[in-house]
């Protein structure tokens, strides 16, 4: 727990009232070359490895699990304000589509 929301919760007289907001970034690939579930896979290590590991994401694949020529991925970002979440999508599409290799045809974002 950081020490910023302890001093919020020790305080006396009525509990505070920590609303986060959630944004969601659907991302909708297309694949070349894919001879099997192991290849498409691959494809998306980095993708698991270093934006699933962070604080503030969740990633996932939630579509076209078993196609081996197109996959689906949602990022789910949360934060302190609507803002620091459309920059922190804004920061995740970007690097996502440096460092996988493939072809990004759609892509859909929501702030909840």
């Amino acid at each position: 727990m950081s020490e910023a929301l302890r001093k919020l919760l020790n305080q006396s007289g009525p509990p505070p009232v920590i609303t986060p907001h959630v944004g969601v970034l659907t991302l909708h690939f297309q694949l070349y070359g894919c001879e099997d579930l192991k290849a498409k896979r691959k494809v998306f290590t980095a993708l698991k490895a270093v934006w699933g590991r962070e604080p503030d994401l969740a990633v996932a694949e939630t579509a076209d699990l078993e196609a081996l020529d197109c996959a689906t991925w949602t990022i789910a970002a949360l934060g302190s304000s609507t803002q620091q979440i459309t920059q922190r999508l804004d920061q995740v599409e970007k690097a996502i589509q440096e460092r996988v290799d493939a072809a990004i045809l759609d892509v859909h974002r929501e702030i909840l």
